[in-house]
């Protein structure tokens, strides 16, 4: 009776039982419930709308878009200044600026990996946002002390010149924290099944910013001042007032994301830097995949920013293009990156990783090598820069991904800060080496160098790729 009162009769099926039908029992009685409809396959959940819908996502790469933009602008804004109030008639501008690449470089060289040590002990929103809003502050403040010590020296220097120095130092060390706590945040607010499309987007923006921000930089800085102006004010605050916006806006944009991070259990503890820094590249040793996926990205910026540099000689030679118009080509390789993700976001799960960083590292070898043949014909070149761009975003995407899925949440400061450090000096040295490569060993061999890198890098992949299937199946076995 007990079973007939709790409607639990051993007798009648369950949806999820099928005996056969007893003697005596009714059809209707052994009629089974209609299944609830099943969950969409997975594959529906794919692409850029699941992340897109992710508002924490959305803030996250809404503030990155403004902060990456700032940065690259920055340096055009730093070049606008010293030409306008430091540069006298009939100097070269090379030594200022080579002055201010330095203090925006040695913060990255110091503190790049360090920072990362902090960042995992410390909540990510806070520090994403402040130092924005930070950045954003001391470069709304330039015109002020550019101002008040105009006429003032420092030995042979003018003050306002060292002011401009010190302003860069801080900008750059605040940026070394921002980077790695950037990267961490992303496995926090998107499921690891999204990371490649989130990816898609994110690390695009990244690589684009370097692109764009020095292209469209001196035009927008103009237009800026020519504002600035109309509008009656007295000082030109125009250019400082875009990039400390930026910076601004991509501090109140983070505000809205929540990252659900858990309270540290010993908040006050103290890093230990040394040890701590030893700890990630002890990781890295011990953990080929995610070493690899970190050469990759370093490789990939370095070109990249060797193709920054080469572009002004791509224009110079190409009939009817000025040099000063090189962002027509860099602009090609933007777009090729914007097509690269769009394809990954939606089609780029049906292949690993590393599939994906060796076919890109090959395609990127074939165009760096089609470009010493056609650099100094217009349609050529730009299409190979384009298509160079796609395979661009087919190693950097996957590569990123693979850091942030395989890395744990423990060690993702100290990875990412890492990685922080390496790619700002694969930023660094290719804007320094490449126009001297070209200049004692042209153009040509320049390309072909790099495609050899491409390849270089390509097989390593192949490399690392197949030793880890082959642990898999020994693992299997």
């Amino acid at each position: 009776m007990d079973d007939w009162d709790n409607g639990n009769r051993s007798d009648i099926p369950t949806p999820n039982r099928s005996p056969a039908q007893p003697e005596g029992t009714s059809a209707t009685l052994m009629k089974p419930t209609p299944k609830p409809p099943e969950s969409p396959p997975e594959e529906e959940e794919r692409g850029f709308l699941p992340v897109l819908r992710n508002r924490n996502f959305l803030a996250l790469w809404s503030g990155q878009v403004f902060s990456q933009l700032a940065d690259k602008v920055y340096l055009v804004l730093m070049i606008a200044v010293i030409s306008t109030r430091f540069q006298q008639a009939g100097q070269s501008i090379s030594g200022w600026v080579s002055a201010i690449m330095i203090a925006f470089t040695i913060p990255a060289v110091l503190f790049g990996a360090g920072a990362g040590v902090y960042v995992d002990r410390w909540p990510k929103k806070p520090v994403l946002v402040l130092t924005n809003l930070l950045r954003g502050g001391f470069v709304l403040s330039l015109p002020i002390l550019l101002w008040l010590s105009d006429g003032m020296k420092l030995g042979k220097f003018p003050f306002g010149f060292c002011l401009l120095l010190l302003v860069t130092f801080l900008v750059s060390t605040l940026t070394q924290f921002f980077a790695p706590a950037e990267q961490a945040a992303i496995p926090l607010i998107v499921e690891r099944k999204h990371l490649l499309s989130a990816n898609s987007l994110y690390t695009t923006t990244m690589m684009a910013s370097v692109i764009v921000g020095f292209a469209v930089g001196e035009p927008l800085l103009a237009l800026a001042d020519t504002l600035a102006e109309r509008l009656g004010s007295q000082l030109p605050v125009g250019k400082e007032l875009i990039v400390g916006s930026g910076y601004a806006v991509a501090g109140l944009l983070l505000l809205l994301m929540k990252t659900g991070e858990k309270r540290m259990e010993n908040p006050h503890e103290q890093p230990h830097v040394l040890e701590d820094l030893r700890d990630g590249l002890r990781y890295l040793r011990d953990h080929r995949g995610v070493r690899n996926a970190l050469i990759q990205l370093v490789i990939l910026f370095s070109i990249f920013a060797a193709l920054a540099v080469l572009a002004v000689r791509v224009a110079e030679l190409i009939p009817n293009l000025k040099s000063s118009q090189f962002g027509f080509l860099l602009a090609a390789a933007g777009i090729g990156m914007a097509i690269g993700a769009a394809i990954l976001g939606h089609a780029g799960h049906q292949f690993s990783h590393f599939q994906m960083a060796l076919f890109g590292s090959v395609g990127m070898a074939v165009c760096l090598v089609g470009l010493a043949f056609f650099s100094q014909q217009l349609w050529p070149a730009l299409a190979l820069i384009a298509v160079l761009g796609v395979f661009g975003a087919v190693v950097g995407i996957p590569m990123q991904t693979t850091i942030q899925a395989e890395t744990p949440e423990e060690m993702r400061g100290k990875v990412f800060g890492l990685q922080n450090n390496a790619v700002n000096i694969a930023l660094s040295l290719p804007l320094a080496l490449a126009g001297v490569a070209e200049t004692f060993f042209g153009l040509p061999a320049v390309f072909f160098g790099l495609g050899a890198l491409c390849l270089g890098a390509g097989s390593l992949t192949w490399y690392i790729s197949r030793l880890k299937l082959s642990r898999e199946r020994k693992f299997g076995n």
